[in-house]
């Protein structure tokens, strides 16, 4: 096979009508054949997409190529950042020899280094802007869901948020829907019961630890307000590129659990707030999760079924998103059966759990005249990759092994100086740097149950007061009947007089 036939068939299958980033050029026997551009259009970036590959091989820096490229078209992105790798985003890049070298090989693709706009965010207590929602914008399905509850204890969760609803008592944090929760098992049973039916004791110990194991994964700074407005995530700088948004999660690698919470929750305000686009020829957001592997390995089926549902029906609203980890087996296949774009960076065959993992991986791509892909898949080199996408018309385009682009900004993270920097020129840190603790459940309810002592306190101290004047009657009425007796009052009389002569006696008065 010639390199002109190989030129002929990437040049056809990667050219578009409309828009486009470029990635990089094809390589055809190991050599990079100049302006043979591999291009993602843009009106399929929201059928979503997999960047793997060993730990090394540069699937980071792949990340934030696409990062940059949808930036200087005006598309805004999110990105999970459990690394701390990305953060260089915001700073100018520098060339080099390297980098030199590999745009001449892919041919009229200058490299210009540039910083991107870039907005530093936060679920924990890293500086940036606060992300935070309320549990009443999660909502009792997904709750259960996050807190692996069964279909019973889901059925009480959904009763907690009734009645809250019903009763007009906010549950914004954890602690609100916890105190909710006991106050419905113990001092609120009578009342609950009456109005929605009553629920076991032992259910309700299971939601609390429930509960607890996720405040002990640090959610209780997550939950809460102000609420983040995903609408936020959409802005654009005066130059009309799209502002990158970059989350921080170093501190909660950790913490799976608070890592999917909190995603499948953007997801679902993402999905919940934002306008069908129907079939647009570009995407309005794209959100890319780093070490994506998180996100699926203590997923409950529940769960799992929900962010199926969302990754389905998200790319409605114009999101595209784009899931980065070592093997694509880290991927649930019904999640991956619903990418469109795959970037595949080179795999490590150490031991036979990985030559299967191998042969499996090489079953999700399109086979290609030109490669041996179970071999190349373990050869590539650091930055270079094989890729496929689907075309305008929704349709996988040819197999290509990839030299891709070096980032235009810096490949590497800010300093702590710079972070401080960026946050501080942000027009964001302020609207939701202050955590908003107004009256709520929890309140509402401790008010209710003080006054609810106080009364009881009032009424056991009626209660006292009346047994003692009751006593008191008593005793007047008994002393009135004695001095009303005429031997009572003769003997009183004798007693006085006998007591006053023995007084007077030891006192040696004579009388």
């Amino acid at each position: 096979m010639s390199s002109q036939t190989f030129r002929t068939k990437i040049t056809e299958g990667y050219t578009f009508k409309k828009d486009y980033i470029t990635l990089g050029g094809a390589m055809f026997d190991g050599e990079c054949v100049s302006n043979t551009h591999i291009k993602i259009p843009l009106k399929t970036i929201s059928r979503h997409g997999l960047i793997a590959g060993a730990t090394g091989t540069g699937k980071t820096k792949t990340l934030q190529v696409m990062a940059e490229q949808l930036s200087l078209k005006g598309i805004p992105s999110l990105l999970m950042d459990l690394k701390g790798d990305l953060s260089g985003l915001a700073a100018e890049g520098e060339s080099n020899e390297h980098i030199v070298w590999r745009h001449i090989s892919i041919g009229d693709l200058p490299y210009d280094a540039t910083a991107i706009p870039t907005e530093l965010m936060t679920i924990s207590e890293d500086k940036g802007v606060k992300l935070r929602a309320t549990v009443t914008e999660f909502g009792p399905v997904l709750m259960s869901k996050i807190l692996d509850l069964n279909d019973t204890q889901g059925g009480i969760l959904a009763l907690v948020f009734k009645y809250c609803d019903d009763n007009s008592y906010p549950l914004l944090d954890l602690k609100d829907l916890k105190t909710t929760i006991q106050y419905l098992n113990n001092e609120g049973k009578e009342e609950i019961e009456k109005e929605y039916g009553g629920f076991s004791s032992a259910s309700v110990a299971t939601i609390i630890r429930k509960i607890i194991e996720l405040e002990q994964q640090g959610a209780e700074s997550f939950f809460g307000e102000e609420s983040f407005d995903v609408n936020d995530l959409l802005r654009k700088d005066k130059d009309g590129r799209g502002i990158q948004s970059i989350i921080r999660l170093t501190n909660i690698q950790d913490r799976p659990k608070l890592f999917s919470t909190f995603m499948l929750s953007l997801l679902a305000e993402v999905y919940a707030n934002f306008p069908e686009e129907g079939d647009d020829d570009e995407p309005k957001l794209v959100i890319f999760i780093d070490e994506a592997h998180l996100v699926f390995r203590e997923a409950t089926k529940a769960l799992m079924a929900q962010i199926e549902a969302i990754i389905k029906l998200i790319r409605s609203k114009g999101v595209g998103i784009y899931f980065c980890t070592q093997n694509p087996t880290d991927i649930p296949d019904i999640v991956l059966s619903q990418l469109g774009l795959k970037v595949q960076h080179a795999l490590r065959a150490f031991t036979a759990k990985d030559r299967k993992a191998i042969t499996k991986t090489t079953e999700n791509y399109p086979d290609s005249e030109f490669y041996d892909t179970k071999t190349l898949i373990t050869s590539m080199g650091i930055g270079e990759a094989l890729i496929t996408c689907l075309n305008e018309k929704g349709i996988p385009t040819p197999l290509a092994h990839t030299l891709l682009r070096a980032p235009v900004s810096r490949m590497d993270v800010l300093t702590d100086e710079e972070i401080e920097k960026v946050v501080s020129n942000s027009e964001l840190v302020e609207k939701y740097e202050k955590n908003i603790d107004r009256e709520s459940a929890h309140e509402i309810l401790k008010d209710k149950l003080e006054k609810a002592h106080k009364k009881e306190h009032q009424k056991e101290i009626k209660k006292e007061k009346r047994k003692a004047e009751k006593v008191t009657k008593s005793e007047k009425g008994f002393f009135e009947e004695l001095s009303k007796n005429t031997m009572v009052r003769q003997i009183g009389r004798t007693l006085a007089r006998e007591l006053g002569r023995g007084l007077l006696g030891i006192l040696g008065v004579k009388r």
